[in-house]
């Protein structure tokens, strides 16, 4: 058995920074499942003057390729007495990393934090043997400009997302498009109306990509769905079993709303028991559920409680409850479909 140390990414946001290590923990402990061996003896050390996250255990070389998707990894080492050894990391980042640093707007989530989120959900879910080496689908019902979605993307995945806010939508069409257009990217993209029942129920971006001129030629190409739609009623808009995974960031109750018949909402407890059983049908078996949310206006046993009705099982995490700013205590939480 090996001793390992992680050095971890330094963050813009310096309340996010102050944090890291104790998410780092806990994001670190969750990959346990689909490493080959145990980690044990998870602490925060001082080397050089240094922070580091150490731990014990037996790396191999997909072992490391999983670590490589921490969300605050940096440089991996393997300490030898009183030296560290390098390790290479190999992350999954399918396109360059301004497709998730160049979007900034009010109420942006942490990209690191994004990261965290999906990582913890996949981790979860019964396609965490596949997070190296799997097609896989992430769904997103609150996805605002997209954030989550092109963290799907890096990874190599398809995303479909729903948003209510055309504004958004639109927004997230233009990020993408100039930029694919930028890089030079194969790539089509449409923003079309979508009927139910005869009558314009929504608008659908409907956006296909390749990594490479081969790729393209290949057919090997990614997509993005994003439906403008109110995400409490979804039915006959998206297909069934649709995604892998979901990852939402309920509304803050701060900068964040979501509609409901009165207008605007803040009570991200009131969406969830409205949405969960229209999130639900889009889940393919042993998906997973990953929600974060300002547990100043939510309890996390009545969010818990909220899943729980509507069978899903809760997937037990260390702490992950953090400070965001002075009316901001954000929590994650994790849920599997069982059937």
């Amino acid at each position: 058995m090996s001793r390992y140390a992680l050095l971890l990414a330094p963050s813009a946001n310096r309340v996010y920074a102050d944090q890291a290590s104790r998410l780092a923990r806990a994001e670190l402990a969750a990959f346990g499942p689909v490493l080959s061996s145990e980690i044990s003896d998870l602490d925060v050390t001082l080397l050089g003057g240094v922070e580091y996250l150490t731990f014990s255990g037996t790396l191999g070389a997909r072992d490391i390729a999983y670590l490589s998707n921490l969300s605050s990894a940096y440089a991996l080492f393997e300490q030898v007495d009183d030296l560290l050894r390098p390790l290479e990391l190999t992350p999954l980042a399918r396109y360059d990393s301004d497709l998730i640093t160049i979007p900034k707007y009010a109420g942006k989530t942490n990209e690191q934090f994004t990261k965290l989120v999906l990582n913890l959900t996949l981790l979860a879910s019964a396609s965490a043997g596949r997070m190296l080496d799997g097609h896989l689908t992430v769904l997103d019902p609150l996805c605002g400009r997209g954030t989550t979605l092109n963290q799907a993307l890096m990874y190599g995945y398809d995303g479909v997302g729903v948003e209510i806010d055309g504004k958004d939508v639109e927004a997230y069409k233009l990020f993408l498009q100039t930029w694919l257009k930028r890089k030079r990217l194969k790539h089509t993209a449409e923003l079309v109306p979508v009927r139910r029942q005869g009558k314009r129920a929504a608008r659908r971006l409907e956006v296909t990509l390749a990594a490479s001129k081969d790729d393209h030629r290949a057919g090997a190409v990614q997509k993005v769905t994003v439906v403008q739609a109110d995400t409490t009623q979804l039915e006959g808009l998206l297909r069934g079993g649709v995604a892998d995974v979901l990852v939402a960031d309920l509304p803050y109750g701060i900068a964040h709303g979501s509609h409901d018949e009165g207008g605007i909402s803040r009570r991200p407890l009131d969406l969830l028991e409205r949405a969960v059983p229209q999130w639900l049908p889009l889940l393919r078996p042993g998906g997973a559920v990953g929600l974060s949310w300002n547990t100043k206006v939510a309890r996390r046993e009545l969010a818990e409680d909220i899943l729980l009705a509507n069978g899903l099982e809760i997937v037990p995490q260390l702490p992950l409850e953090h400070r965001v700013d002075q009316g901001i205590e954000r929590d994650v939480l994790v849920a599997r479909k069982t059937r």
